[in-house]
């Protein structure tokens, strides 16, 4: 493989506040190491139509506050296709890209993954998701908005279920994760967190309806990870109202809401600090890492581990919700 000389940054799937902080540090970063930068729009797919610009320093100016992603994100079936693959790669040798920075979570590093090896070119990924779902790295770009998100939500929620001696369920992102749950429960001070990790163990909310949680409140809110495992809010909060019809229910999904919003001040940090670290992989020679955080240490974590491996939840945060909520 020559010397990367032009860096292709991307970013692909659900977007995650933060991922403008990243497409900065990327830009800069590389520039300062005297490389040229293609932003590459809607994902893969625009490496296939050809949607492929330029940056400078400029491009990138006044975005670190901004929520979504100034480079768009889009699903790309075709790219999930060897053919498809080919014309993004043509793409690429057209443009002169030598390597490639994709934002994104799991499935967008599935796709680096399997671009990287067809055609041997160094390729980096960024945790970008709010679920925070991807082994190897402490937290990903975008997981602190989402739960600070969740947070004002669920503080508004909480002043309505008070007033009029209900109980929410609301339901939280996380497809088959429940960090977004479970660490908003505990920041929320709500009574119970159902979270797919769980849900093939205990009937959840069997445990919760006995643990009695009514005895010193009026009021309970419980957080629900969006799930076919957990089957949702709504699957709840239908059991309540068959199995114990003396509770009045609602029912809150929080939805996209958790995607939006200007970057915290720990994102921004986070996504500039995986950004610059990403330069660094590619002029180190690295490839097929995506960059992660451990013990406030940057470290490189290869595809084939951040993709395949589970991120446990860890169960003393759950024991700690549940001494909390009595």
């Amino acid at each position: 493989m020559g010397i990367v000389k032009c860096v292709g940054i991307l970013t692909s799937g659900g977007d995650a506040p933060g991922m403008n902080a990243a497409i900065r540090a990327v830009t800069r970063a590389a520039i300062y190491n005297g490389l040229q930068v293609k932003g590459i729009y809607r994902g893969y797919r625009g490496l296939i139509t050809d949607e492929i610009v330029e940056f400078k320093s400029q491009n990138v100016s006044n975005i670190i506050q901004l929520g979504g992603t100034i480079l768009k994100t889009a699903r790309c079936k075709e790219f999930t296709t060897p053919e498809g693959r080919k014309i993004a790669y043509e793409a690429m040798q057209r443009h002169g890209i030598d390597a490639l920075v994709i934002i994104g979570g799991d499935g967008s590093l599935t796709g680096a993954r399997i671009f990287a090896q067809e055609y041997n070119i160094p390729c980096i990924g960024l945790p970008g998701t709010i679920d925070n779902d991807l082994y190897g790295t402490d937290t990903t770009i975008g997981y602190d908005t989402a739960l600070n998100t969740i947070l004002d939500a669920v503080d508004k929620i909480r002043d309505t279920a008070t007033s009029h001696d209900r109980l929410f369920f609301v339901e939280v992102m996380g497809r088959d994760a429940g960090f977004l749950a479970l660490n908003g429960a505990i920041a929320s001070g709500a009574e119970a967190a159902i979270i797919p990790e769980f849900s093939t163990e205990v009937d959840q909310l069997e445990e919760f309806i006995k643990s009695g949680f009514r005895k010193s409140k009026n009021s309970s809110i419980v957080i629900v990870a969006e799930s076919e495992l957990t089957g949702g809010a709504m699957h709840y909060a239908e059991r309540v109202k068959n199995e114990y019809p003396q509770y009045d229910v609602r029912v809150t999904i929080l939805g996209h809401l958790q995607r939006g919003g200007s970057p915290t001040a720990h994102d921004r940090i986070l996504a500039s600090r995986l950004g610059a670290a990403a330069i660094d992989a590619i002029m180190e020679d690295q490839r097929n890492v995506m960059i992660g955080i451990e013990n406030d240490e940057i470290v490189y974590v290869p595809f084939s581990k951040a993709i395949k491996n589970d991120k446990p939840i860890k169960r003393e945060l759950v024991n700690v919700l549940r001494a909390l909520s009595i």
